[in-house]
């Protein structure tokens, strides 16, 4: 009977030191579990693999063990680093929005083509045919590598077969960038909605021959961009996105290629109220010929079937006569690949 008590006796010791120590080890780790779920609540869940891990759970627990980085989650934005901030008591450190952008507006209706490529659907796999049977070696291959690489659907290939971005669907991952063999994509700050679709880096007749929607080189967008922010790099226009109050309308009216896209089909265009004292310095600041006359010291007028809406003349008015009146329209149907 003392030997069967005793070993009771040992198994409740035993018991409660278990208990006891899981006890010990769960407030030792409530911390972690409640930080950690914290953090995986303010993921969008996409799972998509741009912070580096496979699933948002797998980047919550790395963020919670303060072994990835709190600001890595890309689509989620500025809501999710503010929340994963407030669980870690940081300060979010939130970059500009941006968007993908294709620099190729060629398609099959533009871009000649030397054969028509049977083979695998994928870019990579078309390089090794003739280098993508087309005419233009720098172009979009069509074959929609960049679309399955886009966790988001924010992809597709047009009737035109060029990769197109939905940009109401984009996140800016930059999942696809690496997808294209030919570079062809890049991100640009959401705010802006020009952007040069061309990325060949030849020049003069030799585009021409190739594509009409080729970058020829001409440097016309770089004469009329005042503010410096067009330079020419490789026989291609480099566009500064942070120069300030540069939207680049002026530049892509000027281009006789057509090789800038305008994301925006309705601009605002710019009117002259009867404050105007007629200096000319509107006329001397707008780059479409025609758009605005009037003599000196009397009231100017704009023609609003040329003005392009650059808003050049609001910069320059000294007595703020001038005005853009009516909203910015966005391309939905992306017609043409754009």
């Amino acid at each position: 009977m003392g030997t069967l008590t005793s070993i009771i006796t040992a198994a409740v010791t035993l018991a409660a030191g278990v208990a006891a120590v899981a006890l010990i080890a769960r407030r030792i780790r409530q911390p972690f579990y409640s930080r950690f779920d914290r953090i995986r609540r303010a993921l969008p869940g996409f799972n998509c693999g741009v912070c580096g891990f496979a699933e948002c759970i797998d980047y919550a627990i790395a963020v919670a063990n303060d072994n990835g980085d709190p600001m890595a989650c890309v689509p989620g934005g500025a809501g999710t680093a503010h929340g994963i901030a407030d669980v870690l008591g940081t300060t979010a450190s939130i970059g500009e929005p941006v968007t993908a952008v294709v620099h190729c507006n060629g398609g099959k209706s533009r871009a000649k083509r030397r054969a028509h490529y049977e083979g695998i659907k994928d870019c990579r796999a078309a390089l090794l045919i003739g280098n993508g049977c087309q005419a233009c070696i720098e172009g979009c291959l069509g074959l929609g590598s960049c679309v399955r690489a886009c966790p988001f659907g924010a992809l597709s290939i047009n009737g035109d077969d060029l990769a197109v971005v939905d940009r109401h669907k984009c996140t800016g991952c930059g999942a696809c960038l690496p997808a294209c063999p030919r570079n062809l994509l890049s991100l640009i700050p959401s705010v802006h909605k020009i952007y040069l679709a061309c990325n060949s880096h030849d020049y003069g007749a030799a585009v021409a021959a190739d594509c009409s929607a080729g970058c020829t080189a001409c440097e016309a967008c770089v004469a009329i961009t005042a503010s410096g922010a067009i330079t020419m790099r490789d026989h291609l226009p480099h566009l500064d996105y942070g120069t300030p109050g540069e939207n680049f309308l002026a530049a892509a009216y000027r281009c006789p290629s057509h090789c800038f896209v305008d994301l925006v089909k309705v601009r605002p265009k710019a009117n002259i109220d009867t404050k105007c004292d007629g200096c000319g310095e509107c006329l001397s600041a707008c780059p479409v010929a025609g758009a605005i006359t009037g003599r000196k010291e009397e009231r100017h007028v704009i023609n609003k079937d040329l003005c392009i809406g650059c808003g050049r003349c609001l910069t320059v008015c000294h007595v703020r006569a001038i005005a853009l009146w009516g909203s910015l329209g966005y391309v939905t149907d992306f017609k043409n690949g754009k």
